[in-house]
């Protein structure tokens, strides 16, 4: 195969899709690159490359992965992983942090926390960058899965970086739904999130080993107690608490026994399509309104004359809802 890391020119549109497609991972990773850029060039090369991939449909199952921190979602998705891969499936992880603020980046050490599963020859692991908002999570991990599924990854692993709003907006991309829970912080969970429950296909009762064994076990029971009384988010599917450890292995196969169930039920009832299509739809019109949110705010005149807004709403010298019809007939009478 080529070697792609030896040329010196830019890189054509025409490269890239010969390089994915022939599962080079070089090729891949700049892909994700441009996708993940802000430049308009890189973000208008990127689009032709997914357009043009969009016709290489391949079959996938898109797994979303989370769990409160010390949960242990790197060392179970290392785990998980290697087992997947070790079965002859070719498995990319992506794993996004939407709460670094500082660093606008994600928490690279979690490759380093994955050490196995990142040496294996069918795994490419990607922690993506967000830079603190969920709408760039949005789509660009939504793309990044496109470009993995095409360079021929048939399991794409989403991991979530704590519990916060980012679950939602992983939950509208992916065909199953994973949490992992750990003895002792079922409560604080709830707490967090309550809303939480009510997403996940199936939830993993993590750790469930040597002394921590007999409170994981009555700790997944509680859980399958409380399913009963929670509405699923898929239709006719039944979530459950299964134990699971990484560190002994127990567990992984029952693990993915389940979702190969939840996958078998979701196609046959056109859940699994259906599901697919819907968030396609979503993910349309939730562009739209973040790419109009973010013109209006960028606007000079709106940045200008908002400050002035506030201050006299705060004042009582003009109504809200005056000042925003305003405001945007400023913004379109402007871009006219």
């Amino acid at each position: 195969m080529e070697d792609y890391r030896l040329k010196n020119r830019d890189l054509e549109v025409e490269d890239f899709i010969e390089g994915i497609l022939n599962g080079n991972r070089v090729m891949l990773a700049k892909a994700i690159t441009l996708v993940e850029s802000n430049n308009s060039k890189h973000f208008l090369k990127a689009q032709k490359i997914i357009e043009i991939l969009l016709s290489q449909k391949k079959e996938s199952i898109r797994i979303g992965i989370t769990g409160i921190p010390g949960v242990g979602k790197s060392t179970f998705i290392d785990t998980f992983g290697c087992f997947l891969c070790n079965m002859g499936y070719r498995v990319a992880v992506l794993a996004i942090d939407p709460s670094s603020q500082v660093s606008k980046g994600s928490i690279m050490g979690d490759k380093t926390r994955m050490e196995r599963l990142a040496k294996h020859p069918n795994s490419f692991i990607r922690p993506s960058p967000s830079g603190g908002n969920l709408g760039g999570v949005n789509r660009k991990t939504r793309e990044t899965i496109i470009l993995c599924e095409a360079a021929g990854y048939d399991v794409i692993l989403v991991e979530t970086m704590g519990v916060g709003q980012a679950e939602y907006v992983v939950r509208e991309m992916v065909d199953f739904f994973l949490l992992l829970v750990i003895t002792g912080a079922g409560d604080d969970l709830q707490r967090i999130k309550r809303g939480i429950m009510e997403l996940p296909d199936l939830i993993v009762v993590h750790k469930a080993d040597g002394e921590n064994l007999e409170k994981a076990i009555m700790t997944m029971h509680e859980y399958n107690q409380m399913l009963r009384y929670i509405t699923p988010y898929t239709l006719g599917w039944t979530p459950q608490a299964v134990n699971a450890s990484s560190i002994n292995e127990a567990g992984i196969d029952e693990i993915w026994t389940i979702i190969n169930k939840f996958e078998r039920y979701t196609k046959e009832s056109n859940i699994f399509d259906k599901r697919r299509d819907e968030q396609k739809w979503n993910w349309l019109h939730d562009l739209i309104k973040q790419e109009l949110s973010d013109r209006f705010y960028q606007h000079p005149q709106v940045k200008q004359q908002l400050e002035i807004y506030e201050e006299n709403i705060i004042k009582g010298k003009k109504s809200v809802s005056a000042s925003a019809l305003e405001l945007i007939n400023l913004f379109l009478f402007d871009a006219k």
